[in-house]
């Protein structure tokens, strides 16, 4: 067609498709008015009014033939076709509303779960950061690759980063960033004392990341130094919680632990710091030269701090990594120190972000994907026996010339109506799962940015034309020409659906029960490692124990005195209380993690290689926190109330630490040596072993007296007599009634301490486990569906099997074993399946092996028993049935 015909055809096709009717007419006018001019020219040439009207329609021709030849310009023939199979395929499932409903239920459930988690992985694991240039962006730890360490990925100390900084400025920017921490924000303005997570960054960190303030500016090199005015920037999340949005926030003053500190800036709300550490949106930001110590800005060895870099252009991570790492061994070789480490390693800032998520949610999206095969299965299955019952139909329709591909095209219509229907529920499900996600996950890494957008809505459309193309091929192919010409030949009603459809659904039934078994298997291994994680030995009892954190600002409590003065009061004070069995007080509490460990060496014992050293984790003890804890002392004692201040030079240690490095010996009266300060504390005593982390093993500890270390936080651990809970509100008023400006953060008991560390175990095992429940309950479906419909089909069979004297429990158990074979076959191929799957998720499994026979076993023995429970209704129907009747429907 030459471009002209098309600018003209074009412009009628879509009126004709939008305005048929008003064409129509204009048609007719036309035609009408050619005719009435063709008369009135045959008039004018002398001929009579009937002459002229015939020859006028005699040249025009026929006129119903050149409508519909003109019609056929406009029309959208296959659009039309396709408009009208579509309103036969919505009549012919509306007759059937109970098949349609489960239909399109179980896509619902296989489309929105998958894309749910399609929008997650993409979102946290996949989407770059919202960062300028993000994949420049990469994160460079200390590492000693010579032994093993619990934190292979070791925090930088500020000595190496700086000599960092300064040699490979041709290669990357850098910027040195803390951890979050708590700090006091004093009431003002009616507003309640609270602890807010904050963190230290050099002066360079926002331009580094090309993050630029929603108001006020960013730190320069004035702010970043000592003795500079103390300035702070807000989140735009703090902004809006603390100071209702306030725009003339910026110049206004925040009490941060009892010292004045300027806003100078507000930072976007798309800015969410997303590092190893955490992703909180409600956070502050100072500059780290002018509130870190000189000590510990200069040292080698403390390791506090995080190294960001931004590449230049054209230079990789592994470059980067490999100079950090060379220029490691030379800091290394100037200062031998143990806690000093060889070597360096580097990942991207977005791997650094994610991957404590990305095998959790990589295997949720392989259960999310079993789902769904599944559902395509049992649609597909739905399909085939509908097709069945049908079949004459179908092959009436062919026997009079019926084309085999308008036969298909009315399968995949129907299967595309499924489809786009569960595809749009499921949206509505996933829409609703993401929301619960971002409510209950808000701890998560990248939580924030998890939303809805054009690939989600892309990949929705794929997953819809993708289970139209399984469900409605795979219903298609039972009605090959040859199936629809047999049901012709089959008189009875009891072949009516034809054995090849029959085999079809038990090979779907088959791969549905597999992948069933697959994700059973999952679910019962990350069950089962989380209830050891939950379960797992603390070192000393949960129940009843309450636990509250706080920390006195240095600008009012600057004296060791007056700190221990404080505590000495608060604990004395908590031990009063009502229903409290014990008080004590601790730097970190048994699960609350790492904080701090040291280098040491024994002065009883021979002297340690150079550059080596003893490593204890340190915990900082008041006299009562162990019989508040529950923690034994196994030899010796514990502290006693003058064992403070300049006489706090005594210790104890774990028993893991008397194991591994007094073995065979008493360590009672031995002097520990600090490796870099050269202190002696004299150890007085052996208490049991307690873990950091509930998913890590105990590890070397020592206690120290908390007054006199300069402690100025701690953890307040109470036992109580009753419910632990009912004493926080207490102790609370306590610490209010000695500072009205001191806030109290993380009350919980240590149960529910427990329960938060375990939270990621916990989510992964219960959402795979429903994604079981959901592919169990649809294969139970599918098998009681396959095995009630053979039933039907075999009706007359079973009745002359009766009639001639069969026995109903023979007819029974017949049936049963006939149903049980794609069960049977499914549990086969799905156990060395996930024999083989499994393993993918090692590393997430806790004091589980993945090989677990009690999880293989109990996972055959439910499917079994969910198989002959869906298996036995219809073999009970086939033994029951009445032969006369049975054979009188024939």
């Amino acid at each position: 067609m030459r471009l002209e015909q098309w600018i003209y055809t074009i412009p009628l096709r879509l009126r004709a498709l939008f305005h048929r009717n008003r064409l129509d007419s204009e048609l007719d006018e036309e035609i009408r008015d050619h005719l009435d001019r063709q008369i009135e020219f045959n008039l004018a040439g002398g001929m009579s009014p009937d002459e002229a009207r015939l020859v006028a329609l005699r040249k025009l021709g026929n006129a119903a033939l050149l409508r519909d030849q003109t019609r056929a310009t406009w029309n959208w023939n296959r659009l039309e076709q396709f408009i009208h199979d579509l309103c036969i395929g919505i009549r012919t499932l509306s007759r059937t509303p109970g098949f349609t409903l489960v239909a399109l239920l179980v896509m619902a459930l296989g489309i929105g779960a998958n894309v749910a988690l399609f929008t997650v992985v993409r979102s946290v694991l996949l989407k770059p950061l919202p960062y300028s240039d993000p994949e420049r962006l990469a994160l460079i730890y200390e590492a000693d690759k010579s032994q093993p360490h619990p934190h292979p990925w070791l925090p930088v100390d500020a000595g190496s980063f700086w000599e960092w900084q300064r040699s490979i400025q041709s290669l990357a920017q850098m910027a040195l960033v803390s951890p979050f921490q708590g700090y006091n924000v004093s009431g003002e303005g009616g507003k309640l004392p609270e602890v807010v997570e904050a963190a230290w960054c050099t002066d360079n960190f926002f331009s580094l990341l090309g993050v630029q303030p929603m108001l006020g500016r960013s730190f320069t090199s004035d702010d970043d130094r000592p003795g500079a005015p103390a300035t702070t920037m807000i989140t735009a999340s703090f902004w809006k919680r603390r100071y209702a949005s306030d725009p003339a926030i910026i110049g206004k003053t925040i009490w941060l632990d009892a010292k004045p500190y300027t806003i100078i800036g507000v930072l976007p709300s798309t800015f969410v710091y997303s590092g190893a550490f955490g992703g909180s949106a409600d956070h502050i930001w100072t500059p780290v030269r002018h509130e870190a110590p000189a000590s510990l800005l200069h040292t080698y060895g403390d390791h506090e701090f995080l190294a960001i870099a931004r590449l230049a252009p054209g230079v990789s991570l592994a470059t980067l990594v490999e100079r950090v790492d060379a220029l490691q061994k030379q800091i290394k070789s100037a200062h031998p120190e143990p806690a000093v480490h060889p070597g360096a390693i580097g990942r991207t800032m977005l791997d650094d972000a994610v991957h404590n998520y990305k095998t959790p949610l990589y295997a949720l999206l392989g259960a999310t994907g079993c789902v769904l095969l599944i559902a395509c299965m049992n649609v597909a299955g739905l399909l085939v026996a509908r097709a069945a019952s049908r079949s004459k139909e179908f092959a009436i329709r062919a026997a009079l010339g019926g084309w085999r591909m308008r036969l298909i095209r009315e399968r995949l219509i129907e299967s595309l109506l499924l489809s786009a229907a569960g595809g749009a529920l499921g949206l509505l499900l996933a829409w609703a799962a993401l929301a619960w996600l971002v409510h209950t996950r808000h701890d998560m890494n990248r939580v924030e940015a998890i939303h809805f957008d054009g690939m989600a809505a892309a990949f929705t459309l794929a997953v819809v034309f993708l289970c139209t193309l399984f469900s409605g091929l795979i219903s298609a192919h039972s009605a090959g020409r040859d199936n629809i010409l047999a049901g012709l030949q089959e008189g009875s009603r009891s072949h009516s659906g034809g054995w090849s459809r029959a085999l079809l659904r038990r090979l779907l039934l088959s791969a549905e029960v597999g992948l069933t078994v697959v994700l059973l298997v999952g679910a019962g291994l990350l069950l089962k490692s989380f209830e050891h994680l939950r379960s797992s030995d603390l070192g000393v009892p949960v129940d009843n124990v309450l636990t509250l954190h706080l920390g006195l600002p240095d600008a009012r409590y600057r004296q060791d005195e007056r700190k221990i003065a404080f505590f000495e009061q608060l604990i004395a004070r908590v031990r009063a209380l009502p229903g409290v069995s014990s008080a004590g007080l601790v730097t970190a509490a048994p699960g609350e993690g790492w904080a701090g460990d040291d280098l040491m060496s024994v002065v009883e014992h021979p002297p340690l290689p150079k550059g080596q050293g003893l490593d204890f984790m340190l915990r900082g003890a008041d006299p009562g926190y162990f019989s508040a804890i529950g923690l034994p002392v196994l030899k010796g004692r514990t502290f006693n109330e003058d064992e403070r201040g300049k006489r706090a030079n005594v210790v104890l240690i774990s028993r893991g630490a008397a194991q591994q490095y007094f073995p065979g010996e008493d360590p009672i009266g031995k002097h520990l040596k600090t490796i870099d300060e050269g202190g002696v504390w004299t150890i007085i005593g052996v208490v049991g072993d307690v873990r950091w982390n509930v998913a890590k093993p105990s590890i070397p500890t020592l206690y120290w007296p908390i007054y006199g270390n300069g402690y100025s936080y701690g953890t307040i651990v109470v036992r109580s007599s009753h419910d632990a809970d009912s004493m926080a509100v207490p102790v609370q008023k306590i610490v209010a009634q000695l500072d009205p400006d001191l806030p109290v953060s993380n009350v919980m008991t240590l149960r529910e301490a427990i329960g938060k560390s375990t939270i990621d175990s916990e989510f992964d095992s219960i959402l795979v486990l429903a994604f079981a429940m959901i592919a169990l309950v649809l294969a139970a479906a599918g098998l009681y569906g396959v095995l009630a419909y053979l039933v039907a089909q075999r009706r007359v069979e079973f009745g002359i099997r009766l009639a001639l004297g069969a026995q109903r429990n023979a007819l029974l158990s017949h049936v049963l074993l006939d149903g049980l074979k794609p069960a049977m076959a499914g549990l086969l191929i799905g156990l060395p399946a996930s024999a083989a799957l499994v393993r993918l998720i090692r590393s997430i499994l806790y004091e589980t092996e993945p090989l677990d026979p009690v999880v293989f076993g109990s996972v055959a023995g439910l499917l079994l028993f969910v198989a002959i429970a869906a298996c036995l209704v219809p073999a009970w129907y086939a033994s029951r049935l009445d032969p006369m009747r049975a054979l009188r429907t024939e």
